[in-house]
């Protein structure tokens, strides 16, 4: 029995050992659900497979419902390497004490800004103009769907609680387009590079609205790292992202899907005021 039990134990290691080995060769790759879900991973793939060749790891693309699954995936080690719009940023670096690290950004997320949309034959000259209108924001965790354009709507005097006739969630920038279009809402806002895309596809909704006006720019999306990430891994995924060169044939497929003309390194420190905002908002303590 004695015997027995030492085996069995044996094999028990055995297999942990094997688990933790097979977990460590799967990078576990995410990204905040902002889109379709079918558009997320077309856009993904290319990209997945670069890291893929790139890191010698397989890469698996691990798809969630909300933009809190990806904050709580990062800070419990379930997911690697994530998409995370500026504010999602935010919160997972405060879930995670600080631990998570912003790795690259694309060159326009530097500059980022957030197109007010209304119907194509709408009266509105002004964003005062929508007041005691139906609007509708993104998902309440998009910095470019809703924190940030909430907070220029605040600078220019319009309260959303108080000055729109009712605030709705989409929940994603091109379901947003297809509120207006649609009538469920008299206005909305969305991200300029998703606004940019619809219109470039001839989007039948992107046909029906136009915009109203441009937010002022401010840091958006990044690539961010789990806590305590092999920095050998880390430094091979960085370095992976800004060798991506449009110029070269067989990386313009993957910079067009990314809506990237090139990426650059980033710092937590870029995403100070999306923090300051948010606070204002009462979103964050």
């Amino acid at each position: 029995m004695k015997s027995f039990l030492r085996l069995a134990f044996a094999l028990l290691l055995s297999v942990l050992a094997f688990g933790a080995f097979a977990q460590g060769k799967v990078l576990r790759v995410s990204a905040i659900p902002d889109e379709a879900p079918t558009e997320l991973q077309r856009k993904f793939k290319p990209l997945g497979d670069y890291l893929q060749k790139e890191t010698g790891m397989e890469v698996q693309f691990i798809p969630v419902t909300d933009y809190a699954a990806v904050v709580e995936g990062l800070a419990t080690n379930k997911i690697d390497l994530a998409w995370l719009g500026g504010f999602t940023f935010v919160q997972a670096r405060i879930r995670s004490n600080g631990g998570v690290v912003p790795i690259v950004q694309r060159a326009e997320d530097k500059v980022f800004t957030s197109k007010f949309i209304v119907p194509v034959d709408s009266p509105a000259k002004t964003l005062a103009d929508l007041k005691g209108k139906t609007f509708a924001f993104g998902a309440p965790s998009s910095t470019s769907g809703s924190l940030m354009p909430r907070y220029y709507l605040m600078q220019a005097g319009i309260d959303p609680e108080k000055d729109f006739k009712t605030v709705a969630y989409s929940g994603a920038h091109d379901a947003t387009v297809a509120f207006v279009a649609g009538s469920r809402a008299d206005a909305g806002v969305l991200n300029a590079s998703v606004w940019d895309k619809l219109v470039e596809a001839k989007n039948p909704n992107a046909a029906k609205v136009r915009v109203l006006a441009t937010t002022p720019t401010f840091y958006d999306y990044n690539w961010t790292v789990r806590p305590g990430l092999d920095p050998a891994l880390t430094k091979k995924l960085t370095d992976a992202f800004l060798k991506l060169d449009p110029a070269n044939p067989a990386d313009k497929e993957i910079m067009e899907l990314q809506r990237a003309s090139k990426f650059i390194p980033t710092q937590s420190s870029n995403y100070d005021g999306i923090e300051a905002a948010a606070k204002s908002a009462g979103l964050v303590k």
